[in-house]
This record gives structure tokens, C-alpha cells and sequence, in this order.
């Protein structure tokens, strides 16, 4: 590992004194004055900490041989005569590695949140550089693994082949482009098209006309078409603090180096990765005075996934807010009408989304056909949506069908989202810290009143909540949350949620996470509770 920035220096060792929750170590904002080198660095706790998760990855990784969302038929594993992973007592063993991983990678992170954060006698030493460099320790490994969580990077790369093939993918489904792309594609998604923007399709297109039908080369290639994304994060998500109030380290550490980031979206390949990061850039282009650019950038995360439209119309009104002061600054007296000085920023942002928008989908061939096929998400029904939540209450007390009292659930919610999202458009756009918040309410409510959601939605509001200062117990709320979201589906990709036992350990394990974050020992398992050097 580099040489850290100038302002590392060797962490000092951890105070003795009796280490409770109600003791945390003020941070020191004193000038580190010796650079840190790789060595020391992992003498220190936080290089401990780097090392689990990385062991932790790694565990993932060749556990996910067996247990990960492996392809239906798998030569590679046939002729490494690892087969028997795949089956009985292999099966149990992976899936054992796999979880002892997740777990590992989960205690290595809480400890660096400890350290980060300054809590339980640590005082925070640890830089953005060094904790760039453990986002990069922790997914090597997994840049290589299986799928993990979810089989969703089967169904890219067969929609990528589709539009290679000369389909549209907004107007069929993989089932009509037959071969071992298809194989994999899980059944619920063949019959159903795309839902993703037309940027995502031209990269699908341009990996499935390199890697052809070879499932782990395109796999591979997706996860690094990814990679951007996560840099993107990395960029944008301290640096959003300067605006929102928060620490660089603690959103970094909180919002990229979450194992509900990297195992899902690297991991997962989950084009969610590069949507955020692109809605995330684009923010802060924005708080930055780039107000074009940052439209640009987040009109291309639209093209990649719907999603990060929702920003748009809070930015028009940091847009505005800029332009007040400017005026102000320049004595040119205050801004004309609203509605006037509203419809032509508006106007331009509208017009640079539109210009980006339309050049990519000329570029892919495609028309907005994607938009209708947002629908599909529809078929996923679990219990991390409101909808659903309240069906299966309704379904307790009466003899009606879950799928009948969904229809008129998900109305409500979506009714109740529509006017959810207009209430924090207007009463959110007084300051840049407002508009990002209102930006931040509009996902929390999305991922919860829409009709479907899964554990790693949660990224998209995480990226957000990130920059701003936050208590700690906010923190503690936040780390079992995402701790939980986690470890509620299985490695291969099916949904645990219905598993009473599965839940149960999942709950157990985050409130222990939460709990772990301003305590080193919350079980007081150990008769010495004190940080070790």
C-alpha cells in the first residue's frame, strides 16, 4: 500500500482507561505531523481491521463456489473437480464459509467505525487515503467471486446480448434470444424487459460483444464496468460533508466501506453501483457551482437506472439558491419573479438532461420504452416494502388472498409516495442542506411505499445520509439496519425473510452490530474489555 497523505501519522495506542459507552475519546483535530507507512499501518487496530475484512472477502469468495448464485451448469467447477461444493455436506460447508466471511467482513467494519469515529477509548487518526485504500483491500476478491446474493448480473448480460443480437430489450425478454446467457437468467425475469436505461444497455452490449456467451468473463467484465461507480463514491460522498456538515472519514466509512455496499453492489454486480456514484457526483458538482455538469452527470445515472431522476428537481432550487447569492454578492439586486426566475433554470436543466438523454438512447437504438418496464418490479414481493408489509397484516385477519389485497396496498402507497415526494420538493428547497434533504427523504420514501424493494435500494438514501453530521445513535441505528439488510437474503440469491430462524439470527447479529459500534464488548464475553494495541 502507498505511502499515506502528509497528514497520517503513527496512530497513537489506545487509552486504557475503562471502556463504556458514555466514554468516547473527543476527535483531535491536531495536525498529524510524520507520514504512516504500510507497515505501521497494519500494526495499527485499523489495520487489523482492514485485514479481517479482507479475510473476510476473501472467504466470500471461495465460499461463493458453492453457496453463491453459481451458474446452472458450471465446467469450470466440473473440471477443478469442485463440484461437490455445489451438493450436500460441500453445500453446507460452503454456504459456512460464505456466512463466517459476511460476519468478518461485518466486525471488521464496526471496528473501523469504532476507530473511525473515535469511539470506545480510540482517538481517530485513520485518513481518507488509508480508508480509500481498505475499499480496494476488501473487494479484490470479490472483483473474481460468483455472484453473490443475487443472480441480477445473469439478467444484464442477457439483455446486453439481446441488443447485440439486434432485439430491443424494451419490448422483449431474453427468453427470445436462446443459449447460455438465458440458462442463467432466473425464471421470474426471462419473460420480462428491460427496466434500465439505455446507457446500461449499450455497456451490457459492448461486455457481451467482448466476452461473448462465457458467463465469468462477462460477469467479471460487468463488475469492473462498475468500478467507476465506486470511484465516483469515493469522490463524492466526503465530499458532499462540506456542504452538509458531516466528516469526510465517517461518510466514507459509512456509505462505501458498508459491507451492504461492496458485497451486494461489487459483489452482486448490481448496477446500482455505478447509479449512485454517478447520482452522488453529480450532487456535488452541483453544490460546487457546475450546475450543468452535475445535470449531466446525474442524466447519465438516469440512463443507467430510473432512480436518480428523483434528484433533478431539488437541484433546480440549489441552482437557484446559487444564483440569489451571486446576485447578491455582485449587487445586482434580488432575483425577478419566482416563476420566472423557476421556469428558466428549469428550463436549462430540463434542456441538458434531455440533450444527454436523447443522445444515448439515439446511441443505443432504443426509445423510452424502458419506463413501462419499470412495472416488472412488481413480480418481487418480500417484506422490505410497506405495500407488502401491510397485505400480509390484511391477509392475518381476513380470508383474502395475499396477490388481491396487493393490488389496492400498493395503490395506497404509490399514492402516498406521489404526495410524499411533492411535500419535500416544496418544503425542502430553502438551502442547499434542505434541498439535499429533501433529496434524501424522496428515495427513504421510495425504497419504502414502492411496490418492491431489496436490501441494497438502501444505497441510494445511505449515500446521502452520509455527509451529514449524524448522532450516535443514528450511527448505532444505521449500522444494525444495514447489518441486517445484510444477512436477510442467503448467498445464492433467494429471499430469507420468510424464514422465522433466518430473521431471528439476522436481528440477533444486528443489534449486536449496533451495539458494537460504541462498546467493544456489548456481551461482556471477555474480562478484559479494554482496546487492544
Amino acid at each position: 500500500m502507498p505511502t499515506p497523505e502528509p497528514d497520517t501519522a503513527t496512530r497513537p495506542r489506545p487509552v486504557t482507561a475503562q471502556v463504556t459507552a458514555r466514554t468516547p475519546v473527543p476527535v483531535s483535530d491536531t495536525p498529524r505531523r510524520r507520514m504512516r507507512t504500510a507497515a505501521d499501518f497494519f500494526r495499527s487496530p485499523e489495520g487489523h481491521a482492514a485485514l479481517l475484512g479482507f479475510w473476510g472477502s476473501l472467504m466470500m469468495t471461495f465460499g461463493g463456489l458453492g453457496a453463491g448464485a453459481v451458474r446452472r451448469r458450471d465446467p469450470l467447477l466440473e473440471e477443478a473437480h469442485l463440484s461437490w461444493l455445489r451438493f450436500g455436506h460441500g453445500y453446507a460447508l460452503a454456504t459456512l464459509v460464505v456466512w463466517l466471511g459476511v460476519l468478518a467482513m461485518i466486525l471488521a467494519w464496526v471496528r473501523l467505525g469504532r476507530i473511525t469515529l473515535g469511539y470506545a477509548g480510540y482517538e481517530s487518526t485513520v485518513s481518507l487515503t488509508e480508508l480509500r485504500w481498505i475499499v480496494g483491500i476488501w473487494i479484490f476478491p470479490l472483483l473474481f467471486s460468483v455472484p453473490m446474493f443475487s443472480q441480477d448480473v445473469y439478467s444484464y448480460l442477457a439483455q446486453g446480448a439481446l441488443l447485440r443480437d439486434g432485439f430491443d430489450p424494451y419490448k422483449v425478454g431474453p427468453v427470445v434470444n436462446p443459449g447460455v446467457l438465458l440458462d442463467n437468467v432466473s425464471p421470474v425475469w426471462t419473460t420480462t424487459t428491460a427496466p434500465y436505461g439505455p446507457i446500461f444497455l449499450l455497456l451490457g452490449r459492448a461486455i457481451t460483444m467482448v466476452t461473448g456467451s462465457n458467463v465469468v468473463a462477462g460477469t467479471i467484465a460487468m463488475r469492473l464496468v462498475m468500478l467507476p461507480g465506486l470511484a465516483l463514491m469515493m469522490w463524492a460522498v466526503p465530499h458532499l460533508t462540506k456542504h452538509l456538515g458531516g466528516k469526510p472519514t465517517v461518510a466514507l466509512w459509512l456509505a462505501v466501506l458498508n459491507p451492504l455496499v461492496l458485497i451486494h453492489l461489487i459483489g452482486g454486480a448490481h448496477n446500482e453501483m455505478l447509479m449512485v456514484g454517478l447520482m452522488a457526483a453529480g450532487i456535488a458538482l452541483v453544490l460546487e457551482h457546475h450546475h450543468a455538469g452535475g445535470i449531466v452527470v446525474v442524466a447519465i445515472g438516469v440512463a443507467i437506472k430510473a432512480t436518480a431522476g428523483v434528484a433533478l428537481p431539488f437541484l433546480v432550487w440549489i441552482w437557484m439558491i446559487h444564483e440569489r447569492e451571486r446576485r447578491t454578492a455582485e449587487n445586482k439586486g434580488p432575483l425577478p419573479h419566482p416563476i420566472w426566475t423557476f421556469a428558466k433554470i428549469g428550463g436549462l436543466g430540463l434542456s441538458v438532461f434531455a440533450a444527454v438523454f436523447v443522445a444515448a438512447s439515439a446511441a443505443a437504438g432504443v426509445g423510452i420504452g424502458w419506463l413501462t418496464a419499470l412495472s416488472g418490479s412488481k413480480k418481487v414481493i418480500n417484506w422490505l416494502s410497506l405495500p407488502t408489509i401491510l397485505a400480509h397484516m390484511v391477509t392475518w385477519v381476513t380470508p383474502l388472498r395475499l396477490d388481491n389485497v396487493l393490488v389496492y396496498t400498493r395503490m395506497l402507497c404509490m399514492l402516498a409516495l406521489v404526495v410524499t415526494l411533492a411535500w419535500a420538493w416544496w418544503r425542502f428547497k430553502n438551502s442547499e442542506r434542505e434541498a439535499v434533504l429533501g433529496i434524501l427523504i424522496a428515495f427513504v420514501g421510495i425504497v419504502i411505499l414502492s411496490p418492491a424493494a431489496l436490501p441494497w435500494y438502501y444505497s441510494w438514501p445511505l449515500a446521502l445520509a452520509a455527509g451529514f453530521a449524524l448522532s450516535a445513535p443514528t450511527l448505532m441505528l444505521l449500522v444494525g439496519l444495514c447489518t441486517w439488510l445484510m444477512l436477510v437474503f442467503e448467498p445464492g440469491g433467494p429471499n430469507g425473510l420468510y424464514n422465522f430462524w433466518h430473521v431471528a439470527a439476522a436481528t440477533f447479529v444486528a443489534v449486536l452490530a449496533a451495539f458494537s459500534l460504541r462498546t467493544v464488548d456489548p456481551l461482556r464475553l471477555r474480562a478484559d474489555t479494554k482496546p487492544r494495541p
